[in-house]
């Protein structure tokens, strides 16, 4: 498994969340919610767990 910390805009973020969702190899277990970085507003962070599909 592993522990991603995803760090962008809000769109960037949903991007790559539905990148990683849509790949044959990678089973999404959790992503948290988007949460406000300090000292911008244009930045943000979220953390998500993923783990290999075995074959």
């Amino acid at each position: 498994m592993l522990k991603i910390r995803m760090q962008g805009t809000k769109k960037d973020i949903h991007w790559f969340q539905r990148l990683m969702e849509r790949d044959m190899e990678i089973h999404v277990l959790q992503v948290s919610e988007i949460f406000a970085n300090k000292g911008t507003n244009k930045y943000f962070r979220a953390y998500a767990e993923v783990e290999q599909i075995e074959k």
